[in-house]
């Protein structure tokens, strides 16, 4: 490179060879304009500025003709310089000055990151960047030339910026610590910049240095600018504030790609318009959202996957595909299930998946709003329940797929699939059954297709059979497509229904194989296994497996991954229809009481594993018809519950009219692993079918147990007024019929919603009428969980005398009955109640005992109680940063627990903890989001902290404002008897 201004001076690849200062000037000048004549009185103005003396044009020749000395004497030609009758230029060639490939790097870089390949991006920006040497021109103090160097330094930031952004995105934070804080220390008062830190920050853990960077960045914004931070930056520190990047899993999942496409298929054939134009409008940014409509069997989902798979380097973050079920046997699925699928594929642990549709969209915004992605929501049933899902980041593609036009969507580009041409349909049919047999016999070929419908589905099918079949003409298979029985007629296209393609099919495989092919149609859908096959059609698991490979083998079954089957709706369909066959009553009875079984069994051994001896009376069951089915399941543990998750859910309502009995045992099997895995929408649907189940098999003792576990869900929700209406009905029928058990779970379950409706006496009295119920007997179990109760609403209350009473007999019966959930609990209770008496130096030794109990036994729930009771007394001891450290992974813990109400006491006390930093603005901030989350749920206790917290911020600055939110805090305080009223009253007293 000859010529170097991203730095100092240098020409020639020497540093300084043009010394004398007008020289140098102008030099600088020239390159600046390089290739352009920059006129005289131009050049003369930035040598002399305001005052150039009479000879000023002759000194400049002058300085020109030394200038062309000094470069011939590099090497470098005389017309470096050329003289024009307006000025000078210097001419340079390609590669020759370091601003020219610095812009044709930073376009390279930027077109590259456009075409989706970031790691490519980040290569080119940084060989970009490293062409800087110091800021553009350093040395030259003169004015002209530090002006229009300035504007370099300004490209070169922009540049550094978005080559941050894409090191953010591919997970390199901890790199960008030693290299942003000097760039910022250079330019404080750029806001992008600041952010990008705070990010890489918040990215190691380290959000309490994130938040100081916030800080230090407000003081300096206010004192330099007079104004706050954009409203980037603002969301950026509310985000960090809150927890929200820690909870949403801030460890940037983006560094690890998702790849959740279906396979492509390698014969894809046809469409090529279609294809061309899809491509076409989304590389040149007309659209970010393709829909793709068409009747069934008409290749959407093939077509959206070929341009997906096409398409998926431009989209290198993530590419996730789910089925809708907009048009199957199922009930479609409702945007927040949908959501809760593409968060976990996206790596965000169900645990950690909120409850609520609008907390979930804001996890979804977020996780996409920096990324790449594609995104395929297949079979879609409606504008509505598609419009939630799309995501808002720029760098994001949606295709949609459905059998409908979705005309209530305003965005998007339509494509209405018709079905293939003729000349397509025999082209496809030749690549699946050989394009030497379809050119042998073209007219049979053709009549063939059109049997089919010209549907790729039914031409695909109908083209495995003669790769099956080497021995037949396509004019045996073109006759028996024509004297097929028509088995499908609802799905007719053209002349024939794309039921002859399956009866085909069907036709040719074993007697075996098409009994458990029939039964598979009791399947609800997704995606199953050999188990499943074996339970359904009562065959050793070993010949449930050959069964499946020939099935496979005829295209009936599909084989998505190793293991792992799925029938297609249609072809479920057909199989249903064969099933529904009067000949085949008995049959179909037989293989549904199997297939209810099986999921059954499996799920209550799995919930018994974490289920009290109390709880798992609630589901009494005789020994399962194939015990080794459900070992071998149960083994696997939640894995099997993940890949099972579907059917689970959707049996309850399936058995529902033929089987109801099962229909609520099912419910109440999989209530644990549901409530556990934060699936509450779920639950609701399915213990909503099991009591209408039990409601028709007049089983009173069912219903209290469905409304028993159907209030857990609203429990989680902070619906405290509804599920204590549901368990009041249940405690009616168990007193008619219900065992004691159920009794007692009930009756505490209504205490302990009473106690967080703000009710504690009604609480405990609900408590100690369920300790009366379980007297006698072996209820030690059921004792111990009502005194773990009983101990955290009178410490709570303020009656630690009496609470720690109760702590020592639960932890006394804790440790008699082995529970290691009760004993982390008692232990726990007892460490939080001797802190609040004043015995730290006990409290701290029996809180630390608690969180290593809470770990072990994986109490997300408690163990963020316990790290928030130790943040307290770390804020007490006069060490806030250790207690915004704790409170903040509370948060963590308890939102992994789905608990709302906890999520408002962690963020409550975390703004304690900043208040006390001294951020009294943010503590601020966040006192005033926990008070809008905690209005919303109702729960008044949480209220009236967040607003003492608001009260405490406002005291000095405000006080008339700090009074009435002390006043509003002491009411509500009032009204739930809470110990805390009087330090508020103290507070409302020094004030006055």
């Amino acid at each position: 490179m000859r010529f170097q201004i991203l730095g100092p001076l240098r020409v020639g690849g020497g540093e300084a060879t043009v010394t004398a200062g007008r020289d140098r000037v102008v030099l600088a000048v020239l390159l600046l304009r390089a290739n352009r004549i920059v006129p005289v009185e131009e050049l003369v103005d930035a040598i002399w500025e305001e005052h150039p003396p009479a000879t000023a044009r002759a000194q400049l020749q002058t300085c020109v003709s030394r200038l062309r000395q000094r470069l011939a004497g590099l090497g470098l030609p005389p017309e470096t310089i050329i003289t024009d009758p307006v000025g000078y230029a210097v001419r340079t060639g390609p590669g020759e000055l370091d601003t020219e490939v610095f812009a044709q790097g930073v376009d390279t870089a930027r077109a590259t990151l456009a075409s989706g390949r970031l790691t490519d991006a980040r290569r080119e920006f940084r060989a970009a960047l490293g062409l800087w040497r110091g800021p553009a021109l350093s040395g030259i103090p003169n004015r002209t030339v530090r002006r229009r160097a300035q504007a370099l330094d300004e490209q070169r930031l922009a540049a550094l910026e978005e080559c941050v952004d894409i090191e953010l995105r591919l997970g390199h934070a901890a790199a960008l610590l030693d290299e942003l804080p000097e760039h910022l220390e250079r330019h404080p008062l750029r806001e992008r910049l600041r952010g990008q830190l705070m990010l890489a920050l918040s990215a190691v853990g380290r959000q309490a240095d994130a938040l100081g960077l916030y800080r230090e960045g407000r003081r300096l914004y206010a004192e330099e600018l007079g104004i706050e931070p954009g409203a980037a930056l603002q969301e950026l520190h509310q985000r960090v504030l809150a927890g929200d990047l820690a909870v949403a899993g801030s460890e940037r999942r983006a560094t690890t790609p998702v790849r959740g496409l279906p396979r492509a298929i390698s014969d894809f054939t046809g469409r090529s318009d279609t294809v061309a134009r899809l491509v076409k409008e989304i590389e040149e940014g007309e659209t970010r959202i393709q829909l793709i409509d068409g009747m069934a069997g008409s290749g959407k989902t093939t077509l959206a996957v070929h341009v997906a798979t096409r398409l998926a380097e431009r989209y290198p973050d993530a590419q996730l595909f789910i089925d809708l079920h907009g048009h199957s046997e199922r009930a479609p699925l409702s945007p927040a299930a949908a959501l809760a699928t593409l968060l976990r594929q996206l790596g965000v642990p169900a645990e950690r998946i909120p409850v609520d549709l609008d907390d979930r969209l804001a996890i979804w915004r977020t996780e996409l709003a920096d990324r790449r992605a594609l995104v395929l929501l297949d079979n879609a049933a409606t504008a509505a329940q598609v419009v939630p899902l799309l995501p808002s980041g720029a760098g994001c593609l949606t295709l949609i797929t459905s059998r409908r036009r979705l005309v209530g969507l305003d965005e998007g580009r339509p494509s209405s699939l018709p079905v293939l041409e003729p000349d397509e349909a025999i082209e496809l049919l030749g690549r699946v059954a050989g394009d030497g047999r379809v050119a042998a016999e073209p007219v049979a070929a053709a009549e063939v297709v059109r049997r089919c419908g010209y549907l790729p589905l039914a031409i695909r099918l109908a083209g495995a059979r003669l790769v099956h079949r080497p021995r037949w003409r396509i004019a045996d298979l073109a006759d028996r497509l024509g004297k097929a029985r028509d088995a499908l007629a609802e799905l007719a296209a053209g002349q024939r229904s794309v039921g002859d393609a399956f009866a085909l099919s069907y036709a040719q495989v074993s007697p075996p194989a098409q009994r458990t092919f029939r039964l598979l149609g009791l399947h609800p859908g997704g995606r199953f296994d050999g188990t499943v096959a074996a339970a359904l059609a009562d065959l050793p698991l070993p010949e449930a497996q050959d069964v499946l490979d020939e099935l496979v083998d005829a295209h009936l079954v599909d084989e998505p991954e190793s293991g792992r089957y799925r029938l297609h709706d249609l072809v479920r369909e057909y199989a249903r229809t064969l099933l529904d066959e009067p000949a085949n009553t008995t049959e179909r009875r037989d293989a549904l009481e199997r297939l209810l079984d099986h999921h059954l069994h499996v799920a209550a051994a799995l919930s018994r594993e974490t289920e009290s001896p109390g709880s798992r009376r609630t589901l009494s069951l005789p020994d399962p018809p194939r015990p080794d089915l459900v070992t071998i399941c149960a083994n696997r543990g939640l894995a099997w519950f993940d890949e099972n998750h579907s059917a689970l859910v959707t049996l309850p309502a399936l058995a529902e009219q033929e089987s109801p009995l099962r229909a609520w045992q099912l419910a109440r099997a999989s209530w644990r692993l549901l409530y556990n895995g934060g699936h509450l929408d779920e639950l609701v649907d399915t213990h909503s079918v099991g009591l209408r189940a039990a409601e028709a098999i007049g089983d009173e003792s069912a219903q209290a147990v469905m409304l028993n576990y159907l209030a857990s869900a609203y429990f989680r929700r902070a619906r405290f007024t509804h599920a204590i209406a549901l368990l009041q009905r249940a405690v009616e029928l168990c007193r008619r019929s219900g065992p004691p058990t159920l009794l007692r779970n009930v009756l505490w379950n209504i205490g302990i919603n009473s106690y967080a409706d703000g009710d504690p006496r009604r609480g405990i009295e609900y408590f100690y009428a369920a300790a009366t119920a379980v007297r006698g007997g072996d209820q030690l179990a059921g004792r111990s969980a009502l005194l773990n109760n009983l101990t955290y609403v009178m410490c709570t209350w303020g009656r630690y005398d009496e609470a720690l009473r109760i702590s020592r007999q639960h932890l006394l019966m804790a440790r008699e009955i082995g529970d290691r959930r009760q004993l982390a609990n008692a232990v726990g209770h007892a460490g939080i109640i001797r802190h609040r008496m004043g015995h730290t130096v006990p409290a701290r030794r029996l809180l630390r005992i608690a969180l290593t109990l809470h770990r072990r036994v994986s109490n997300r729930y408690d163990e963020g109680e316990v790290l928030n009771e130790l943040g307290v007394m770390e804020r007490e001891a006069g060490r806030p940063d250790e207690a915004a450290a704790l409170h903040r992974e509370a948060l963590i813990a308890i939102s992994d627990a789905g608990d709302l109400v906890g999520q408002c006491a962690s963020r409550n006390l975390l703004a304690h903890a900043i208040l006390d930093q001294g951020d009294v603005r943010s503590a601020q901030d966040l006192f005033g989001r926990v008070l809008l989350d905690a209005t919303r749920i109702n729960h008044k206790y949480e209220q009236a902290r967040a607003l003492d917290g608001v009260a405490r911020c406002l005291r000095d600055t405000d006080p008339t404002a700090a009074r009435s939110h002390w006043v509003r805090a002491l009411s509500l305080l009032r009204q739930i008897e809470s110990p805390d009223a009087a330090e508020v009253e103290r507070l409302l007293a020094e004030l006055a």
